[in-house]
């Protein structure tokens, strides 16, 4: 019997013998996610399974095998490494130098090399494998109920990771000395725990407390001491079954967790938490459990489901029992699946159990728009007052990492929040670039650092809008840089003079500095991506973006590449009163559109007026007549505000995009028709949307439904971005459109969009691996900074 196919070898006795062949010796490199993903215990087992002599070893640029037999078997073994590695491996290069024998008898692992220099593709943490929760429900193993069971498939990865060559001394498991049981696993060629390097049992391992409003944190000592995972957990569960508050210690950082169908606890941790409307993330107890509170389409449960398990954006059905305080004003809600022992264990001891909750709001444990806290003693001074238990383990967290969020759309997943299971993998550039900082924008913060052909984005960052969270970048940005050896040659940065990234770029000294203009930087990022070079129609809409003339632009339609870009349209600038309160005040921005279209002395009378004070309507009718502390704005971000004031949905927000998404979420299908826009000529063009607006105040004064209003809106906007992009293929022979921008995060619009972009003949081109919005940004600059470098602006 052949084993595996493979010619010229038999089976005797569960033994591979050779028949016959001279042996030759082949050297072989592989990079890639090859560390910490399995990949040295899975070339062991099949050298051994081929009768193979030589080593593999872990070194700072990859993993590197000698390896000696008959060149058939040689040849099979390659064949079987390219196309069949380990599941969470993936292999970018791989050479191979023919050699002469060596004579080696056995074949080993050794120990890892470290190469000055050198980098190698960090695995990201992965979800709890199927195995591995088996181990935790048999209360037969020695893992039962063990809260930090994993193994070579699964677990922890980045968050742990000091520096590479990836092995347990370079980690935070490091201060854990395996026993005997978990050492002979980790030697043993046949477990799966062979050269795990998170690898623990209760004996050993990280162990978990519960401590009380008012407690001490931890000692090591209490860790030591401390009564059973099981004990613990029925305590922990037991809190939140009374309608209690807990922090738990997670893989990237802490998490807030309560009841989601408990109304008086998700009101709690929204009024401690700081955070009065934003949507809260729910954690489900299985997959079972998601579908009795949302609609799933096909793409939507592999993607819940799968290694990354990013918290997923899907539709809410009625009468869930989950809180409306969950995600006011939304008809959507952000679920993931558990992906640590310790998350499954709190919904069920076991997968046959009955659990006590189908959901629990699983937030970042942090205040406001603080970063996620990660150390024990950090949450004892900050999340006190937020929470009345804390779930503590001693297991330190090395790299800062919260959620990922993604949605599906035509059937693959679109990453909204890049961040736990995702990050640090790196964009496959295609063709080497120079080593570029790239600082990312303002809001929704990355920063993005090349290397080789790789760009390497950080973890979701947040908004650098404060000291502790611009602490956190520098923070990310010493790991990443230790993790993938970068020295920047070059720093790349937002053109807005406020934003903390820019001026943490312009602080760099001796670097050469290069400004990249905000909406460029999203087609540049979406063409990066998709691999395109030369040029391309892009539409970026978004909220807010400095543009070249000083005015913030956000609804743009650009001809664009790598190196350059020209604005052929946008949407009519508009006065912005007050700025960014006029951000959090959309009454405002409806009240610009409306003395736009109708004339400063003929403003509708509408009902939207009775919500605002006389005097503050006064001020900002002054402020617009004399154009005092006002900006001009082409922002698509700043229409939907207006709109969603006018019809009377949301006069005031209180986070980024809240109004856009209200908008969004009263839209109906079945309804085709829309407004009329207009267009200004001229150099570049203007997208005259004052048609739209008089259009949407008569259907108001005619009691039409504001869900009609909501989708002839959307409607409109997406007809229009066609119309623009029609003129500019007329004018310019282009048929490839990019879509960016945080507007596009809007499914009705998107939809739309694609729809009609495809119908008319256009090649569109969406996110995927990165976010559209300003998450994506860094990368954006990236490339276009590697061009000006290389070429010249």
């Amino acid at each position: 019997m052949r084993a595996h196919g493979i010619p010229g070898y038999t089976w005797v006795r569960g033994m591979v013998v050779t028949l016959s062949a001279a042996s030759i010796r082949r050297k072989i490199r592989v990079r890639g996610i090859v560390q910490g993903v399995g990949f040295r215990p899975f070339v062991y087992n099949l050298a051994h399974t081929l009768a193979l002599n030589g080593y593999v070893l872990n070194s700072s640029s990859g993993v590197i095998i000698e390896i000696e037999g008959p060149e058939s078997a040689l040849d099979s073994f390659l064949d079987c490494l390219k196309n069949n590695p380990p599941a969470l491996a993936r292999i970018e290069d791989l050479t191979v130098i023919q050699a002469a024998a060596e004579g080696d008898t056995s074949f080993v692992i050794r120990d890892s090399l470290p190469e000055a220099d050198q980098f190698v593709l960090v695995s990201p943490d992965v979800a709890t494998c199927a195995d591995c929760w088996d181990d935790v429900c048999d209360a037969r193993n020695r893992r039962y109920q063990y809260p930090f069971t994993n193994c070579t498939n699964c677990g922890p990865r980045c968050t742990i990771i000091r520096d590479i060559p990836y092995d347990r001394p370079l980690t935070t498991m490091s201060a854990f000395s395996m026993c005997s049981g978990c050492r002979a696993e980790y030697h043993d060629p046949a477990n799966r725990r062979f050269h795990a390097q998170p690898n623990a049992c209760p004996v050993c391992g990280p162990a978990i407390v519960l401590t009380h409003r008012g407690d001490v944190v931890p000692a090591p000592a209490d860790f030591a001491g401390a009564q059973s995972s099981a004990a613990t957990l029925r305590d922990a569960v037991g809190a939140l079954r009374r309608g209690e508050i807990l922090a738990i210690k997670g893989l990237g950082g802490f998490q807030l967790a309560c009841d989601a169908s408990n109304d008086r606890a998700v009101h709690a941790l929204r009024e401690r938490k700081k955070r009065s409307d934003k949507p809260f993330a729910l954690m489900a107890r299985d997959i079972a459990s998601v579908e009795k509170i949302c609609e799933l389409s096909p793409a939507d449960r592999p993607l819940l489901l799968s290694p990354q398990r990013p918290i997923v954006i899907l539709r809410r059905r009625a009468g869930s029992g989950i809180s409306m305080e969950v995600a006011p004003g939304n008809n959507t809600i952000g679920v993931m699946l558990p992906y640590t022992p310790l998350h499954h264990l709190l919904f069920r001891p076991s997968p046959d159990a009955d659990g006590d909750f189908t959901a629990l709001v699983m937030t970042s444990g942090n205040i406001s728009d603080e970063p996620i806290v990660i150390s024990n003693q950090e949450a004892g001074r900050r999340l006190e007052r937020v929470a009345d238990h804390l779930l503590f383990h001693n297991r330190d967290i090395h790299m800062r990492v919260d959620d990922s969020v993604a949605r599906t759309f035509e059937g693959q997943p679109r990453i909204l929040r890049r961040s736990r299971g995702y990050v640090p993998h790196p964009i496959d550039l295609g063709a080497p670039v120079r080593e570029i900082l790239a600082c990312g924008a303002g809001l929704k913060n990355t920063f993005c650092l090349t290397k080789d052909r790789y760009a390497i984005l950080s973890q979701h960052i947040g908004d650098l809008e404060n000291v502790e969270t611009l602490d956190f970048f520098r923070e990310t940005l010493a790991n990443l840089k230790t993790l993938f050896r970068v020295e920047p040659q070059a720093v790349a940065y937002d053109l807005h003079p406020q934003y903390l990234s820019s001026r943490f770029a312009q602080q760099i000294p001796e670097l050469p500095k290069v400004g990249v203009q905000h909406h460029h930087a999203h087609i540049a990022s979406c063409m990066a991506e998709n691999a395109l070079s030369g040029s391309v129609i892009g539409v970026a809409f978004d909220g807010i973006g400095y543009g070249t003339d000083g005015q913030i632009w956000g609804g743009e339609f650009l001809v664009a590449s790598l190196r350059g870009f020209e604005r052929r349209a946008h949407l009519r600038y508009i006065d912005l009163p007050g700025g960014d309160a006029a951000v959090r005040q959309p009454w405002r921005v409806a009240l610009s559109y409306l003395r736009d279209t109708f004339g400063a002395d003929a403003v509708p009378d509408l009902p939207l007026w009775r919500q605002i004070p006389p005097q503050h309507l006064s001020l900002v009718s002054t402020m617009l007549q004399r154009r005092i502390n006002t900006v001009m704005t082409s922002s698509c971000g700043r229409l939907f505000d207006a709109v969603a004031a006018l019809i009377g949905l949301r006069s005031e927000v209180n986070f980024e995009g809240q109004a856009a998404i209200e908008l969004e979420a009263i839209t109906q299908s079945g309804i085709t028709d829309g407004y009329c826009f207009d267009f200004s000529e001229g150099s570049p063009w203007q997208l005259d949307m004052r048609p739209l607006i008089a259009a949407v105040v008569r259907d108001l004064r005619s009691s039409v439904a504001t869900s009609v209003i909501a989708s002839r809106f959307h409607n409109t906007v997406a007809s229009a971005i066609l119309e623009v992009c029609r003129r500019i293929r007329a004018s310019e022979a282009l048929d490839r459109v990019c879509l960016s921008g945080g507007t596009f995060q809007n499914m009705y619009l998107l939809e739309r969009v694609v729809a009609g972009l495809r119908g008319a003949g256009f090649h569109v081109f969406l996110h995927s691996q990165v976010p559209p919005n300003d998450g994506g940004i860094s990368l954006g600059q990236a490339v276009v900074a590697n061009q000006v470098l290389q070429h010249g602006a």
